[in-house]
Formats: structure tokens, C-alpha cells, sequence
């Protein structure tokens, strides 16, 4: 364990978008996206929304991949490493509601897999599922792009008790999805019957305590901003470097207290670094005779 001073990495932005039906959830998120990467040609859209996506192909020639049921986690993983390795800079995965929910999404892998217990317990059903949906997550978390996914909704009740009897209450709009994910994103926008935005969650500080606002291009040029103002993001292949180039104990230490999240991984290349560096003083040492005079030969 080591202590290191705070410090914002730039790093690929994880934001969703959420609405009942009709609340403009994929033309707003294909604005975000052409104002985070500036081309077409660099979005996906992972559509389970049959065909919604080809809906706004006026706006350019971004890619559409159709995703059918089952929609199994796994199927999402699929169509992510896809974009992924065809060069995409920014997926849209619209929408996550259906790996939640829908035909062959987790709650219905979970009734099957209750149903399929000698003595049926649900919620030790939930011990084999959740990895599965943990998988899902973190493929979103984890990918390469930036990653934009989309919510249904719907109206949230809860049980109130008025004049002795217990009614159902609304109390607003749920995500269909599994409790908690608003805390995997960094920016989850609400959108209302008429395209308005209203954040419920900002951590870039965009958006927090702001009014409603309509989506364009501009807003997702407003957070690529955010990204680049802040430090690069730190590579293994670039903390490598920093250890090739240590030319002194003293610098490999500077770097091995500079990036304690990479210690683990690196260890072998610190430890290679650490005995080419002794090798090379003690052959500096050796060149020099007994009365200080170097004895090494310069061509």
C-alpha cells in the first residue's frame, strides 16, 4: 500500500441516457457521440430496439449492429469486443434495459435457473447469475471506447397507507435495469417527454445543478473537453518506457512510488530494470584502477 497524490487521468467517458418511450434516447446519444469522436465512421450502435437506429441514418454513416433475444449478457460482450476490434471510437449500446429484462436477459436466465433447483431458492439462484451481469458491466467499464448506453423507464410506486388502507403511491420514473448502475457511469442524463435533459448524476461537473437542456453535438463536445483537460492516461506499455529509460535506482524508484497500480503487473520489468542498472555500475566501477584513473579505452 502507498500513498500518491490525487490526480485526474483522462480517460473514456462511461454516460447513460434514460426516458420512457418517445424521450429521444438514440438521436440524442448519436449527437453526443458525433460530438465526442467528430466522425461517423467511429460509432456503433448496438441496437436492440429493432431497426430504431436506422431511423437517423440522415445524420451520416454511422454503424448499426442489431442485437436480437436471447439477449443474454454475453451477446452484449460480443457485440462490444466487435466494435472494439473494428476501430470504433465510441458504442452505443441501445439499450441495456433488455439484458435486464428482456428474453433471455438475466432476470429470466435467473427464473430459469430457479426453476431448475431440486428445492427452488431464489436467492441462492442469484449465486451463478450475477457474475453474468457482472461480466456485462464490466465490459462497459473496461472497453477501449467510449461508451454511451441508453435506459428505458418506467413509474415507480411505492405502498402508503391512507385512511387505513395501504394504496399504491407513485413516486417517479425507475430505470429498467439492475439497481445501482447509475454508480458504473460518470454522467447519467433524464430525459423528459419533450427531449429535455436534467442530470442525476455529473461527476465531471458539467451538468450539476444546471436546468434542463436539449442535447446536441456541442454537448458532447463540451465533454471531450473535460476529458482532455485532464492528465493523459497512464498505459502499461508507458510505464514500461518510463522503466526502460530509468537510468538510475533513484528514478526506477521515483516511477515504481509514481504508479503503485502497475507494481504487480510490472514487477518482473522493475526487477530486470533494477539488476541491469547494478550490472552497469559495477562495470563502471571496474574500469577505473586503483589509483582513480579511468582504464577504459574510448574508440
Amino acid at each position: 500500500m502507498q500513498l500518491r497524490t490525487s490526480q485526474r487521468k483522462s480517460a473514456k467517458i462511461r454516460l447513460s441516457l434514460q426516458s420512457p418511450s418517445g424521450g429521444g434516447k438514440t438521436y440524442s446519444s448519436l449527437l453526443l457521440a458525433f460530438g465526442l469522436v467528430g466522425a461517423w465512421d467511429k460509432i456503433a450502435i448496438i441496437d436492440t430496439e429493432r431497426g430504431s437506429a436506422d431511423l437517423y441514418a440522415h445524420l451520416g454513416n454511422y454503424y448499426v449492429l442489431p442485437l436480437s433475444e436471447p439477449y443474454t449478457p454475453e451477446s452484449y460482450i460480443e457485440g462490444i469486443k466487435l466494435c472494439e476490434s473494428s476501430g470504433i471510437e465510441c458504442i452505443i449500446i441501445d439499450s441495456i434495459s433488455h439484458e435486464w429484462n428482456g428474453k433471455g436477459g438475466i432476470l429470466d436466465i435467473h427464473e430459469q435457473v430457479t426453476s431448475r433447483m431440486k428445492i427452488p431458492n431464489s436467492f441462492t439462484a442469484w449465486a451463478s447469475v450475477t457474475p453474468r451481469h457482472q461480466s456485462f458491466i464490466d465490459a462497459i467499464l473496461q472497453s477501449s471506447c467510449h461508451v454511451i448506453t441508453t435506459l428505458r423507464t418506467k413509474t415507480e410506486y411505492i405502498l402508503s397507507e391512507r385512511n387505513g388502507k395501504t394504496i399504491p403511491q407513485k413516486v417517479g420514473m425507475a430505470a429498467v435495469q439492475r439497481d445501482g448502475f447509475e454508480y458504473e457511469v460518470s454522467v447519467s442524463l433524464d430525459l423528459d417527454s419533450e427531449h429535455c435533459a436534467l442530470s442525476s448524476k455529473d461527476r465531471t461537473g458539467l451538468f450539476a445543478d444546471k436546468p434542463k437542456f436539449c442535447i446536441t453535438v456541442e454537448t458532447g463536445k463540451l465533454i471531450l473537453d473535460w476529458i482532455n483537460s485532464a492528465s493523459p492516461a497512464i498505459t502499461v506499455d508507458s510505464v514500461k518506457e518510463k522503466i526502460k529509460t530509468s537510468n538510475t535506482i533513484e528514478k526506477l524508484n521515483e516511477v515504481y512510488i509514481g504508479y503503485p497500480e502497475f507494481n504487480q503487473l510490472l514487477n518482473p520489468d522493475f526487477s530486470k530494470r533494477k539488476q541491469e542498472i547494478l550490472t552497469a555500475n559495477i562495470r563502471n566501477i571496474s574500469t577505473f584502477g586503483n589509483n582513480g584513473t579511468s582504464t577504459r579505452q574510448v574508440n
